[in-house]
């Protein structure tokens, strides 16, 4: 495990403490457990307190800490490796990780160029190993039947939509304030709504445009930003378009009834989707609780500690699911049959486009188009456009009203 923060403690961790007592099992890999062996983090602090409270059987990981801890780790008897690190860390690590032959598994976005991700599943394919991103809304139960909807053609010709996600002040404020200077909300957190939009409809990315606000995270005048408004316009092969907007925050006032406002409407030839986190779940009043240690809005789909029927303590949810579903694809390829036979094992798990990287391309296009127009915005040049695949190259920012084209990838994306 690289990185022991936020994202570990919600979704990685139950993981680890779920599998000790239960490991994976398949009829053709069989039993595959999966303990937690070792972590890498900056100052070891995390990792200590986390050892000093976890289950005894899941204790006996070894830390590193030192300023190349994840060579250290790297180099231990590990055979997958986690990545839960602040985003623009990601690339390093994991091209480390794949180079010493371990499966890579990234939190989103997986990387912030598409030059980076080129060298990552370069580098998958030389060293034999799976590198995978974690998309874990694409679990989510109302997404699952969105794309059913799709797939089976009751919803038809996606024209236009809206996302937009709002978290709290604590966010950027306190949990990754070590790391959000010069970052934005938009890498963070749109990057699920994109890769949502490119895995459910299928279509070609076309124009990426993007403006935010700054003035509480940083200044006003600077390169963090508060909130993004993101858009993103995609061609069919017929000429058609459709446009999406998607709308982050962090700075949403902590005592907001819900720990996070998700919602989604995708407008149809045929229909119109709405989904909304909060308005789906439960609502809880607790005298002295809520909303600060409880919230009054609870998203029991994404992640929930329960108390079983039988009185069996779990934490469930999609964003576990995930981490669990890649486990088993990394089992399959190492466990699942002949070993002269896991090449083709390996090559049916990279077909799997929710989380391969080779299937990641417009998601981190779109993602290294914003950071390219939100830079050129905070440097006093607002309203950039980036066209994909056009005359240019695959990337190419022009500001407004300027012949000056900035190819910022030149391949097709």
């Amino acid at each position: 495990m690289i990185g022991m923060g936020m994202i570990f403690d919600e979704t990685y961790r139950p993981f680890f403490e779920r599998s000790v007592g239960r490991p994976l099992y398949d009829p053709t890999f069989g039993v595959c457990s999966v303990p937690l062996t070792a972590v890498a983090t900056r100052t070891g602090q995390r990792a200590a307190a986390y050892r000093a409270k976890a289950p005894a059987d899941v204790r006996d990981f070894e830390s590193f800490s030192s300023a190349d801890a994840v060579e250290q780790l790297v180099e231990s008897p590990v055979d997958a490796v986690c990545i839960a690190t602040p985003d623009d860390r990601h690339f390093a690590a994991a091209r480390l990780a794949i180079e010493a032959g371990k499966h890579v598994l990234i939190e989103k976005p997986s990387v912030l160029k598409l030059a980076e991700l080129d060298e990552l599943q370069q580098l998958a394919v030389d060293h034999g190993v799976l590198a995978k991103v974690v998309y874990h809304k694409l679990l989510d139960p109302d997404h699952k039947k969105l794309r059913t909807f799709v797939a089976d053609g009751v919803l038809q010709h996606v024209n236009n939509g809206y996302c937009s996600l709002l978290e709290p002040k604590s966010i950027a404020g306190s949990q990754f304030a070590e790391w959000i200077t010069g970052r934005n909300p938009g890498t963070y957190v749109a990057v699920h709504y994109i890769k949502l939009i490119d895995f459910t409809f299928g279509l070609q990315l076309k124009r990426v445009s993007c403006t935010g606000q700054r003035g509480i995270v940083g200044p006003a005048n600077g390169p963090t930003w508060d909130s993004t408004q993101l858009r993103l316009v995609y061609a069919y092969s017929d000429g058609r378009e459709a446009a999406f907007d998607i709308h982050t925050s962090w700075v949403t006032p902590d005592n907001f009834p819900g720990y996070v406002e998700q919602e989604v409407q995708f407008r149809f030839d045929n229909g119109v989707w709405n989904g909304h986190s909060r308005k789906r779940g439960v609502e809880c009043t607790v005298e002295g609780a809520t909303p600060f240690t409880i919230k009054n809005t609870i998203n029991n789909h994404y992640n929930a500690a329960l108390l079983e029927p039988w009185d069996e303590r779990s934490q469930r949810g999609y964003g576990v699911e995930v981490i669990e579903r890649f486990m088993r694809e990394a089992a399959m390829v190492e466990f699942g049959g002949p070993l002269q036979e896991r090449a083709a094992r390996l090559a049916s798990a990279r077909k799997l486009a929710y989380n391969d990287l080779a299937a990641d391309r417009q998601v981190v296009a779109a993602v290294e188009a914003m950071e390219a127009i939100l830079a050129r915005h905070a440097a006093g040049t607002p309203d950039c456009v980036v066209e994909v695949n056009g005359p240019a190259g695959g990337l190419a920012l022009q500001p407004p009203g300027s012949a000056e084209i900035d190819v910022l990838y030149q391949p097709p994306v």
